[in-house]
C-alpha cells in the first residue's frame, strides 16, 4: 500500500471553486489571476527571444541578464545589493521557490512558524521536508484590520525552531507589514538564530502611499532571509511561472543544490523577455496605482451592500464579512451558494487555516477587467 506523504491534503480550494464557477457560468473572483492581457511589448520580447535562438537550456541559476536586472531592481528599491552570480536564482514561479527554500533549510524534526491565515503551500512544503509547521494566528484590531501578534510569534519559538515564514503584502488578508513589524520580526529572528522565508510576491501592490517593507531593506534580516518574488504577479503573466529568490551566498548555495534537482532551470525565452522588459521600471512602479484604482472601484461598488469590507493595504484581494447576509452557513457553504445561486465565485477564508475556522469571511480577487468587476458588483449588491 502506498503511504501518502501528504495524507491530509486534497485538491486545493482554488481549483475546486474555479471548476464550480465554470460549471455555473459564475464571475470568477476566486482564483487569484488577472482576466486581462499583459503588455503586448512583453509578448513581442518573447517572440524576439525565440527568433534570436534563445530556446535551449539557460544556466541553472537563471539567465544572466535577468539576474543582473533583478539585482539592480532590488538595490534601487530597497538599498540592498545582491550579487547576481551567487545570490539571485530564477525559479519556476514562487511556489517552486517556496518549496525549494523550505527543503534547503528545514531538516527532519525542525519546526517552522507559519502565520495564519496563510497561502496554502507553506505547511505542505514544511511537512515534505520532514519538519513540523507551528501555527500562529493573526488577530483583528478594532477597525477589523489583521495584525500579527509578535509576542505570540516569540512564544512559539522553541529550540527546534529553524525558520519563520512571512508573507507581505499578505494573501489572503491584504495586510502589509510596517517598519515596526519588521523591527519586531528582526529581533525574533536574530535572537532565535532563525532563518526567514519572506514571500513578497505582491511587493509592488501597496496602496495609499505606503511602501513595501522588504526583508532586503533590513541588513540583519537580509543576511538570514530567502526573499521570494514573482514576475507572474507583477506583469500579469501568472501562466509563465517565473519568479526568483534573493538570498546571501551561503543560503543560495544550499537553495541551488535543491533547485537543480527539482526543476533545474526555467524557460529561456521568458527569462530573456523579462530581462529586456525590466529595463523600464515604469510598469512595476505604476502597479500600485493600477491596483488601487481596482480596489477602490470594487469597494465603492459594494459600499451600499450588506457586505462589510475589511481594510486591504496591498495585494489584489479583498476580504468581506457576509454575516449580515447569512450567518447560518459555513464560509465554504456560503461560497458554494454564492457561486451556484448568485453567479459570483469567492474563496472561504477558512481555507487558509490548518484547522478550518468560520468567521463569516470570504476573499474576493479584484485583479479583473472593470467590466468583470461591474458584473460581479451588480450581482453582489443585490444580496
Amino acid at each position: 500500500m502506498l503511504h501518502s506523504r501528504l495524507p491530509d491534503i486534497g485538491t486545493t480550494i482554488f481549483s475546486v471553486m474555479s471548476a464550480l464557477a465554470t460549471r455555473h457560468g459564475a464571475v470568477n473572483l476566486g482564483q487569484g489571476f488577472p482576466d486581462f492581457e499583459c503588455d503586448p511589448a512583453l509578448i513581442a520580447a518573447v517572440t524576439s527571444a525565440m527568433r534570436a535562438g534563445h530556446n535551449q537550456y539557460p544556466p541553472m541559476a537563471g539567465w544572466a541578464p535577468l539576474r543582473e536586472a533583478i539585482a539592480m531592481k532590488i538595490e534601487a528599491l530597497y538599498g540592498h545589493r545582491y550579487d547576481p552570480d551567487s545570490e539571485i536564482t530564477v525559479t519556476a514561479g514562487a511556489t517552486q521557490a517556496i518549496l525549494t527554500a523550505t527543503l534547503a533549510v528545514i531538516q527532519p524534526g525542525d519546526e517552522a512558524i507559519v502565520i495564519e491565515p496563510a497561502y496554502d503551500s507553506y505547511a505542505p512544503a514544511i511537512v515534505l521536508a520532514g519538519g513540523k509547521p507551528v501555527f500562529v494566528r493573526m488577530e483583528r484590531t478594532v477597525d477589523n484590520a489583521f495584525v500579527i501578534p509578535w509576542e505570540s510569534v516569540r512564544a512559539a519559538v522553541t529550540p527546534k525552531t529553524r525558520m519563520i515564514v512571512v508573507n507581505s503584502p499578505n494573501n489572503p488578508t491584504g495586510m502589509a507589514l510596517t517598519e515596526s513589524d519588521m523591527r519586531q520580526l528582526e529581533r525574533i529572528v536574530v535572537e532565535g538564530d532563525l532563518y526567514l522565508l519572506a514571500d513578497e510576491v505582491y511587493e509592488h501592490m501597496l496602496f495609499d502611499g505606503n511602501r513595501h517593507e522588504s526583508a532586503s531593506r533590513y541588513p540583519a534580516l537580509a543576511e538570514r532571509s530567502l526573499v521570494v518574488s514573482s514576475f507572474g504577479k507583477t506583469f500579469h503573466v501568472t501562466g509563465w511561472k517565473v519568479g526568483y529568490v534573493a538570498a546571501p551566498a551561503a543560503l543560495t548555495a544550499e537553495f541551488r543544490k535543491v533547485h537543480q534537482f527539482n526543476v533545474f532551470t526555467v524557460n529561456t525565452p521568458m527569462q530573456s523577455a523579462i530581462a529586456e522588459y525590466l529595463r523600464d521600471p515604469l510598469p512595476y512602479l505604476q502597479l500600485a496605482d493600477f491596483y488601487q484604482r481596482k480596489r477602490d472601484f470594487f469597494r465603492n461598488g459594494l459600499a451600499g451592500s450588506r457586505f462589510e469590507l475589511l481594510p486591504t493595504s496591498g495585494t489584489y484581494f479583498q476580504i468581506a464579512d457576509f454575516g449580515a447576509i447569512r450567518n447560518d452557513v459555513s464560509e465554504a457553504a456560503f461560497c458554494e451558494w454564492l457561486t451556484r445561486d448568485k453567479g459570483v465565485a469567492a474563496i472561504p477564508l477558512s481555507a487558509f487555516y490548518h484547522r478550518p475556522t468560520d468567521a463569516n469571511l470570504i476573499r474576493f480577487c479584484f485583479a479583473k477587467k472593470d467590466e468583470t468587476l461591474t458584473s460581479a458588483v451588480e450581482r453582489l449588491a443585490e444580496l
